[in-house]
C-alpha cells in the first residue's frame, strides 16, 4: 500500500458540555497540526498517489472554513461537543467530497483509504480513517 501524507494546522476556540470535560466545559482555544493520509494500493499512471500540491490546497481551503473560528457559534455544529475526534471526522468528510469531485484531479479512482489526524500537542492526538469511495 502506497501512502501520502501533508501536514497544515488551524486554531479555533469552542467549549465542551459535560462533566467528562472539566474546565474544557469553559470556553478554550486550540492549535491543532493536521495530518492527512491517502493510501492506494497501486500507482497512477505518473508514478504517484496522488498530487500532493492539489492534495495540500484542497486541505488547506477545508481548514480556512475552521480556522480562527468560535466552533460554537457555527450553525453546523450548533449542539455538539466539537473534540478532537469529531473534528477529524468532519475533515475526513470535508475532504472526501472534494475527492469525489474531482479537485485532487483526475487520478483519484484508485484511492483506497484516507486517514485525518489532529495533533493537539506532541503527547495527544486524535484520528478518523475511512475507506474511499
Amino acid at each position: 500500500m502506497y501512502t501520502v501524507c501533508v501536514r497544515d494546522h488551524f486554531m479555533i476556540a469552542h467549549s465542551f458540555r459535560g462533566e467528562t470535560f472539566g474546565p474544557a466545559q469553559r470556553m478554550h482555544g486550540a492549535t491543532y497540526v493536521v495530518d492527512l493520509e491517502l493510501r492506494r494500493p497501486d500507482l497512477d499512471a505518473d508514478g504517484i498517489v496522488v498530487d500532493i500540491g492539489r492534495l495540500s490546497g484542497n486541505l488547506q481551503a477545508v481548514l480556512e472554513e475552521l480556522n480562527y473560528r468560535n466552533l460554537d457559534e457555527l450553525p453546523e455544529f450548533l449542539g455538539r461537543n466539537t473534540t478532537t475526534e469529531f473534528l477529524a471526522r468532519e475533515i475526513f468528510d470535508r475532504m472526501a467530497v472534494r475527492i469525489e469531485e474531482g479537485q485532487l484531479g483526475p487520478n483519484t479512482a484508485g484511492l483506497s483509504s484516507m486517514r485525518v489526524t489532529l495533533h493537539e500537542s506532541h503527547t495527544a492526538w486524535a484520528s478518523y480513517e475511512g475507506v474511499l469511495p
